[in-house]
């Protein structure tokens, strides 16, 4: 089911190489990335270390490594038009846009769904679907969700386990879904012009996420959600 999402999304096309002596602190943070990195060894008189980006098996560009970790250092930042950059600056912000994300808590779930959140309400039309697990889970996102539904015209859907009977909201339609969503997190937005997304599957060592500015993203998760929910 949702498991294909993040298998669809995942950053398989990307891989980098490290360069540079020792175990740089750049190589766990792709590996907790789900980017596939390999270290290497400089030699004495060799350049200084660098990072080096293939994309789908092909050579994408080489970045120094010190300007990568100064990038990666949060908040992460980019320029305003990648196009001014070089491809290798471009394969990374990719990259970034396209990774899956391990060991999320509810903190940082939360943190993210707040920014979906507040760009639904700023654009106020199209549609928004949620999967906060349980209808349970949902309670405490009541007052949020009151607002969002009286003061814009977005349709909001919102899916979850049946252990908690939630009150009827004008703009609001809820889907029983048993037990398929249990594990998973998820909002997706299909706001014309600012379509966006978060995907979460829990497991023993916190979330698995993903999310993006992306309209086939969106599309892929509500591929996904159950047609033939109760609603």
């Amino acid at each position: 089911m949702f498991d294909s999402v993040l298998d669809e999304f995942g950053n398989a096309e990307t891989a980098v190489t490290v360069y540079a002596d020792g175990e740089p602190s750049l190589a766990s943070w792709f590996e907790t990335h789900n980017v596939p990195v390999e270290s290497r060894s400089l030699a004495p008189s060799g350049p200084e270390p660098f990072l080096a980006i293939e994309k789908r098996g092909e050579f994408a560009g080489a970045l120094p490594l010190e300007d990568v970790e100064d990038l990666l250092t949060p908040p992460l930042s980019r320029p305003e038009d990648t196009d001014a950059v070089s491809e290798g600056y471009r394969a990374l912000f990719d990259a970034l846009d396209r990774t899956v994300y391990q060991a999320l808590d509810c903190r940082q779930l939360l943190t993210v769904s707040r920014e979906i959140e507040d760009r639904v309400y700023r654009t106020g039309t199209g549609e928004l679907h949620v999967c906060f697990q349980r209808f349970s889970a949902f309670e405490a996102q009541l007052p949020r969700y009151r607002r969002l539904a009286g003061d814009t015209a977005v349709d909001i859907h919102v899916y979850g386990v049946p252990d908690w009977t939630p009150p009827e909201i004008p703009g609001i339609t809820y889907h029983e879904a048993a037990g398929e969503l249990e594990r998973y997190w998820l909002l997706a937005y299909d706001g014309g012009d600012h379509p966006c997304g978060l995907f979460g599957r829990e497991s023993d060592d916190g979330y698995t996420g993903y999310w993006a500015d992306d309209r086939e993203f969106v599309d892929a998760i509500l591929d996904e959600l159950p047609t033939d929910a109760d609603g």
